[in-house]
């Protein structure tokens, strides 16, 4: 078997530093999107109920020919 200068585990420091860098680009991009959802399905939990007494309020009103 015969080496050459360069083998598989000759990466410069560089390289390695734009990996890490690219993981945790990735990683944060991922933790944001999560509370971005997190939020996002807490509005909605909360609108749906006010969604429903809208209704109920609108029925409410055309019934007693207030609209």
């Amino acid at each position: 078997m015969d080496r050459t200068d360069a083998t598989r585990a000759d990466v410069d420091v560089d390289d390695l530093l734009k990996v890490i860098l690219g993981l945790a680009v990735v990683w944060l991009l991922v933790e944001i999107l999560g509370a971005v959802l997190d939020i996002t399905f807490a509005i909605v939990d909360a609108i749906s109920p006010l969604i429903v007494v809208a209704i109920v309020v609108l029925i409410a009103l055309r019934l007693t020919d207030r609209i």
